[in-house]
């Protein structure tokens, strides 16, 4: 592949992703706008209490979708088709597994979860709807994550997008319909969350159909080495969601003690629109996984190269265009999503805006560089960045910048954090680049 033929393939599989991407996070970032006009500032808060559940969920879907994309698409381009199936089939087994955990946990856990979140009594019963449903839900989660992967690296990412954006566009219509014509509260929002994958689903099934369709369920049995090879090269993705997750769960859980609930539905707005962010570098990572991975099985490593460095200039165009948005429009975006013009929640969360949306440029680096590292065969880097961002790093730091500036402190802990594991990112790049037993640049 030449170099202007990448840079094409490059746009062509990043954009799409990307819209894609937006598409797929507005489904919660729906709830939260709707959610806040029908249910105030108790409902915002008990769906952030819910929402990093979700994150569990999506993340589990993608970990297994792009593990096993990033697998089909280098076997393909090996010429080894034969395999293709069985990749196929392994993730709809792996997928089968993770969907049962989540549907025990909705049925004997979830009062237990609730109060682990930390909702109290004027929010508990509202966090306890959207959490089961949301877990009832994850087995159709978790199917259209790993369908989206499969059918974008078997070349046709126009598909995938399309679901992908129509799935929630569904979303944000139904969740109008069922909040207010039918009054579900809610439930409301959940449940049009949950139907909005059904949807993305029925829109990929004729690529089932076509001639170019180079995988199909087949009957053999669980490969245990192969499920390894999905775990460990989509691990990062898991990790990357999870990251969301635990972190609002630990900011939830420090903002309750120092704002209570009106800093929960404040950091609700924040936390919700950075989901937005990370999903447009989510979008240009998993565009790049297919090209880079099928350069890589092909040993074309010259376009792996600039594959990379196509990314991640991207990355810091939408970086510097976002963060001057959110600086600027911070006010705007708060009042948008608080529809009691509570003032507290409005200072909160302009004061939020401002200091958390620093970590723009650098989340975009930690989250392409991992699925660089795990779209060509080199996955320890990758577990090593998420590790940091999801559980090393970003709690102790929290924990200490609250404890000695407040919310400032909560604020500033994320972007210290992802500048923390940029550094370390770098270094292993670096080494990797010198490394000439490593594929790798």
């Amino acid at each position: 592949m030449k170099q202007s033929n990448c840079f094409r393939e490059f746009a062509k599989y990043s954009s799409l992703n990307i819209l894609g991407m937006l598409g797929l996070s507005c489904y919660i970032l729906a709830d939260t706008y709707f959610v806040s006009k029908g249910l105030g500032t108790n409902g915002l808060a008990a769906l952030n209490l819910a929402i990093p559940i979700y994150s569990f969920i999506h993340g589990s879907g993608l970990m297994i979708g792009m593990g096993a994309g990033t697998k089909y698409s280098i076997q393909k381009n090996k010429g080894d088709t034969n395999s293709t199936n069985g990749i196929f089939t392994n993730a709809i087994y792996f997928t089968s597994f993770f969907a049962c955990l989540f549907i025990v946990i909705a049925i004997f856990f979830s009062d237990a979860l609730v109060r682990y979140l930390g909702a109290d009594k004027n929010v508990y019963s509202m966090t306890k709807t959207y959490l089961q449903v949301i877990l009832l839900f994850a087995p159709v989660f978790l199917l259209n994550n790993v369908l989206l992967c499969l059918v974008r690296n078997d070349g046709a990412p126009q598909l995938s997008m399309i679901a992908m954006i129509f799935g929630s566009l569904s979303n944000i219509l139904l969740d109008y319909i069922f909040i207010f014509p039918c009054k579900m509260g809610i439930f409301g929002a959940a449940f049009a969350t949950g139907m909005a994958p059904i949807i993305s689903m029925l829109i990929l099934t004729p690529h089932f159909f076509r001639k170019k369709n180079n995988f199909h369920f087949s009957m053999c049995s669980i490969d245990g080495r192969l499920l390894g090879g999905i775990f460990s090269s989509g691990v990062p993705s898991l990790i990357t969601e999870m990251s969301s997750g635990i972190v609002m769960i630990v900011f939830n859980g420090i903002i309750l003690s120092l704002q209570g609930n009106i800093g929960v539905a404040a950091y609700g707005v924040i936390a919700n629109l950075s989901l937005v962010v990370i999903a447009v570098y989510t979008g240009i990572a998993q565009g790049i996984q297919p090209i880079v991975s099928s350069n890589f099985g092909s040993g074309n490593l010259k376009n792996v190269r600039h594959i990379l460095k196509y990314a991640l200039t991207t990355m810091l165009i939408i970086s510097g265009l976002i963060y001057v948005g959110v600086f600027w429009g911070a006010y705007p975006i708060a009042s948008i999503f608080n529809s009691e013009q509570n003032e507290v929640l409005q200072a909160i969360a302009i004061q939020g805006l401002r200091l958390y949306f620093i970590a723009c440029p650098f989340v975009g680096f930690n989250v392409i560089i991992s699925i660089y590292f795990t779209s060509t065969e080199y996955a320890r880097p990758a577990h090593i960045i998420s590790l940091m961002r999801g559980f090393v790093v970003i709690i102790p730091i929290a924990f200490a910048l609250a404890s000695i500036a407040g919310m400032r402190g909560v604020w500033c802990a994320f972007p210290t954090t992802e500048i923390v594991v940029m550094m370390t990112g770098v270094v292993f790049y670096l080494i990797s680049k010198n490394n000439k037993k490593k594929v790798v640049i």
